[in-house]
């Protein structure tokens, strides 16, 4: 019996306001809506459509509606968010006809306020569906135009122009506002990519096998998640990006290899399925993620992972000088490589936090460097595609640490797709790239 008592476009207001005044994360807050509610496929596909497509077009959408509205600032902030998932569908989902769009907007209005809020909303728009929205080329300045037009906020258009040249930035803004595709990761240690396919297929999935990394899968109907495949530990959800990690690391037989910011566990489990006879240790900050890696290890079948709770700034307390032979921070970074899967995180980022999570992320690098034993390879990696958490942390981890070098044999450890993209010692990622998430990686060795 379903519980569903408000219609999907009423669920999108709730769902948006929580985002905006609580910081919410979208993705986990639009699964909490789906369960509670029970919604069926078609619901939960509509809810997530105009959740994600209002947040990814923000700022496009209030400058389309900045001419219908009169003293904005004085207009209820779930007044507004009802006027975007409105215009969000007139402008952009072209099988919903503008009446009913405007029939739901109405009633929700009266529902959620009184007759002169409902007119109001009725007012806006039909004006702009008499008048048509205002056209974008009226931004003089080609960098607001971008912003606007992408809904990015002006000074990260500003930095990723100054960082990357402006085509490059105008690529990475538009593919942000299209939805990512899923990817899992096939645990060889059960079974063969052809066989994983054959199974999903069997189980209704459409699925290709990847040409960027041998061991991916490509979901191109249903989520994969919710496969027998996935609960019987034959894969694992992760990004293409994210799996050149295990590669860039060289992990193999027995190794002894630190992951020291693992949580949910992704790259670990991909790590340690290349291991035959070696341990992967595995730490974060908090013992609910900590279960998480636990818990993802024991579906794989992985017995070769330990995980622990701990500050990875004082992992020098907990083990001895050079008694890893790789070592892996994934640092805690800006996400800016992955805005397609969480929009909201470009509305909530500033200069600042990229200028303090660099000291984190050089503190994370200078704590775990002592632990590698002489020969042995750090890889650092990020989801971002700042220059300032990237490039210029590895530079100044070098920098400051004479006896690593930058690893130089990189390219040749990484799928033959991906050797292109390598400079040196390091790789960055666009997402406009090959379709994966922004991702950056680096690797030092410890000079022997």
């Amino acid at each position: 019996m379903k519980k569903q008592k408000v219609s999907v476009r009423e669920l999108a207001v709730d769902l948006l306001e929580s985002v905006e005044k609580n910081q919410s994360y979208s993705n986990l807050l639009l699964n909490h809506y789906i369960n509670k509610y029970q919604l069926s496929p078609a619901d939960s596909g509509l809810l997530t459509e105009i959740t994600y497509g209002t947040i990814q077009r923000k700022y496009t959408l209030d400058y389309y509606l900045s001419p219908f509205l009169r003293a904005s600032n004085k207009i209820d902030s779930w007044v507004k968010t009802l006027l975007r998932i409105s215009l969000y569908q007139m402008v952009y989902l072209e099988k919903i006809p503008d009446h009913a769009i405007l029939f739901e907007a109405v009633e929700i209005a009266k529902k959620r306020g009184h007759k002169g809020i409902a007119s109001m909303v009725n007012g806006v728009l039909r004006n702009i569906q008499r008048k048509g929205i205002p056209s974008l080329d009226n931004i003089e300045d080609p960098i607001e135009r971008m912003a606007i037009e992408t809904s990015h906020p002006k000074w990260l258009v500003q930095r990723w122009v100054k960082q990357f040249g402006i085509e490059k930035t105008k690529e990475m803004c538009e593919i942000n506002l299209t939805a990512p595709t899923q990817t899992a990761r096939v645990n060889l240690k059960k079974a063969t990519r052809d066989e994983v396919i054959s199974m999903l297929e069997e189980e209704g999935f459409e699925v290709k096998a990847s040409p960027i990394i041998p061991e991916s899968i490509i979901c191109l109907k249903g989520n994969l998640a919710h496969s027998k495949a996935y609960e019987n530990g034959y894969l694992s959800i992760q990004d293409e990006s994210s799996m050149l990690v295990a590669y860039a690391l060289g992990a193999h037989h027995f190794d002894k290899i630190l992951d020291t910011c693992a949580a949910p566990g992704g790259k670990t489990s991909a790590i340690a399925e290349r291991l035959n006879g070696g341990t992967v240790t595995a730490l974060d900050l908090h013992e609910h993620k900590v279960k998480l890696i636990m818990k993802q290890a024991e579906r794989l079948g992985l017995s070769n992972i330990e995980a622990k709770a701990l500050d990875s700034r004082k992992v020098g307390e907990e083990f001895e000088k050079e008694s890893f032979d790789k070592i892996l921070v994934d640092a805690p970074c800006s996400g800016l490589g992955v805005m397609r899967r969480k929009p909201d995180l470009k509305y909530s980022k500033s200069e600042n936090d990229i200028r303090n999570l660099a000291g984190i992320q050089l503190d994370l690098l200078k704590a775990a460097a002592p632990l590698l034993k002489k020969g042995g390879t750090l890889v650092y990696s990020t989801c971002t595609v700042d220059k300032e958490e990237n490039e210029t942390v590895a530079k100044e981890f070098l920098l400051n640490h004479p006896e690593f070098e930058g690893d130089l044999n990189l390219a040749d450890r990484l799928p033959a797709s991906i050797q292109p993209f390598v400079n040196g010692y390091y790789l960055q990622i666009f997402p406009q790239d090959f379709g994966s998430d922004g991702f950056f990686i680096a690797a030092f060795r410890k000079k022997v």
